[in-house]
């Protein structure tokens, strides 16, 4: 079975037997097939190295559709964000694991599941929604199993949730649920729990007691003989009902088990005891047996249930936990198509806002496309514009609807159309300036323009990672690269004016500062102007230091404003 584990991604002969000792082989397996983060973390794997293996064990080769750390780097955080939304631990463990579903039908089912579990949950009240959270919350156990399940589903039934995304529980019988979850509550492995039936508690506790008694013999026979004992059949006697007040063990039992052969008083306490445990433990095993066997026929009686319910909950759970996740950052369905673009209208940068960020909605598209605004047919833009004025958000925004949307999942936009692409090279800005950081970034960022299928290119300020001339020329090649290879790109830049002229399918665009707020801050109007060069529009800063200037800088800096035409006051 070692070897089994091991033909999973990421599960080397290290791994294999760390799970192998910490779970046992079969239960590591199906942690691995039933995406268990949480059974592989506790077992000891790094929670990242865990989610890696789980990912590539759900998705397969699917995973590599990101193909730079940056891409991953988004992947990561969008589904992250989700499991904040999580009902259970299972439902946060499935969607830190999803993987890209290249196969638009599937896509388009999941998004079929999560919609209708956000009409369900618009429809609740807020005591409904609170009693659905609590009976998920409640018997959140991966331990318990079944039993977490059914418990589950009876609480739901109860509080009349049986229908839209509830409606798996509206066939099963209640009843039968309740008997099924009393028993599953008291099994325990292959025997009873404490608690269910009195009889048997009461015989593992007199057997325990009797136990406690035999390692005392001694002590037992000194204070039977401080009695005033006349002759054997009286120190028997005693015995008899030293033991019976002592454990509550029956005293026909007890004269039953009482030695026959024993060679002197101890020797016959010690020989009773022993016996008399024996007997316990063998009456509390037959009770065990029957009382278990009335267990299994309760759940087999329900099993159909039983097994209905286990199947639900975990799918409920789910479905409405990515429900939250889409209600609470307006997440809407994106549409997909087989050409070559990308399109968003409304968008809405997911990080930013789970930050707490009020952002303002943005629409932009590359290649074809049915938004109103954004050119069509363009298939790579230059993004030009102020610092500090949105092109990375906006970079990031079209990464995180590009990833949320192959994941099968709602996206931060009032619209957004999703061609076919079959990677994402995302590479943010990195201020490191050496030769070496050149080389890993067009290792990774150039292969996958060369390989065979569409790659939609984002990459931000290329130029900081080498001079600026060399840059313009490498930035240029990379644009007519994007182009020529049938690919989508958006490339952010300050050298718009070195880049000319660009590829017929390519076009520039600009984002714009447009003055200074009264708190001195630059204000931008973050929606891209289609077709023109943005500018940093200098004057706004320098505009803000003559204002915030002490009197021995003011007249350096009012210099500054008069070469940038600025009226600074």
């Amino acid at each position: 079975m070692e070897s089994d584990l091991q033909d999973y991604w990421g599960v080397g002969p290290k791994t294999a037997e760390l799970l192998s000792e910490s779970l046992g082989e079969d239960d590591a397996v199906r942690a691995i097939e039933s995406a268990n983060v949480t059974a592989l973390v506790n077992a000891g794997v790094p929670a990242g190295r865990a989610t890696r293996i789980l990912r590539r064990a759900t998705g397969g080769a699917e995973a590599e559709r990101f193909a730079t750390d940056d891409a991953r780097d988004v992947y990561k955080r969008v589904l992250e964000t989700a499991t904040e939304h999580a009902l259970t631990s299972r439902a946060r463990d499935r969607i830190r694991v999803l993987t890209p579903l290249s196969d638009v039908d599937a896509r388009e089912a999941r998004l079929d599941n999560v919609f209708g579990a956000v009409e369900t949950w618009d429809r609740l009240n807020e005591a409904d929604r609170e009693a659905a959270v609590a009976a998920f919350e409640e018997h959140d156990s991966r331990e318990a199993g079944e039993r977490a399940a059914v418990e589950t589903a009876l609480d739901l039934i109860d509080a009349g949730l049986t229908d839209g995304a509830f409606a798996a529980f509206a066939d099963l019988d209640a009843d039968a649920l309740r008997d099924a979850a009393d028993a599953l509550r008291y099994r325990e492995g292959d025997g009873v729990a404490e608690g269910y039936d009195e009889r048997l508690d009461a015989l593992r506790e007199r057997a325990e007691a009797v136990e406690h008694l035999e390692r005392d013999a001694l002590g037992v026979l000194e204070d039977v003989r401080s009695g005033n004992l006349r002759g054997p059949d009286e120190f028997r006697e005693a015995v008899v009902e030293h033991v019976a007040d002592a454990t509550g063990a029956d005293r026909a039992l007890i004269r039953e088990s009482a030695a026959t052969d024993a060679a002197d008083a101890a020797d016959f306490v010690s020989g009773t005891l022993r016996e008399l445990a024996d007997a316990l433990r063998e009456q509390a095993a037959d009770r065990e047996e029957r009382v278990r066997s009335d267990l299994d026929a309760a759940v087999a009686e329900a099993e159909a249930d039983v097994e209905a319910a286990a199947d639900a909950v975990p799918e409920v759970a789910f479905n409405l936990s990515l429900a939250r996740f889409a209600i609470a950052y307006d997440l809407t369905r994106p549409e997909y198509s087989d050409a070559a673009g990308l399109a968003v209208a409304g968008a809405r940068n997911l990080g930013l806002r789970a930050e707490g960020v009020d952002v303002q909605p943005v629409t932009y598209a590359l290649g074809e496309h049915e938004i109103d605004g954004p050119p069509v047919g363009d298939r790579v833009a230059v993004l030009t514009g102020a610092n500090s004025g949105g092109k990375t958000t906006l970079l990031e925004t079209l990464a995180e609807v590009a990833t949320l949307a192959v994941l099968g999942l709602p996206v931060p936009a009032d619209h957004a159309e999703i061609g076919a692409f079959d990677r994402l090279v995302f590479h943010r800005r990195h201020a490191s300036f050496n030769a070496g950081v050149l080389e890993t970034t067009l290792r990774s960022v150039v292969p996958p323009l060369a390989r065979e299928g569409r790659t939609l290119m984002l990459v931000d300020e290329f130029e900081a990672i080498t001079e600026p001339g060399s840059a313009a020329d490498l930035l240029h090649g990379l644009v007519s690269l994007t182009a020529d290879h049938d690919a989508l790109g958006v490339y952010v830049t300050h050298l718009a004016d070195d880049l000319d002229p660009l590829p017929s399918r390519a076009r520039i665009d600009g984002i714009f500062a447009e003055g200074l707020s009264p708190d001195l801050d630059l204000e931008v109007d973050y929606q891209p102007r289609f077709g023109v060069v943005g500018r940093s529009t200098p004057e706004f800063i320098v505009s803000r230091l003559v204002a915030n200037a002490e009197d021995e800088e003011r007249d350096a800096f009012e210099t500054l404003a008069d070469a940038v035409g600025d009226d600074a006051e």
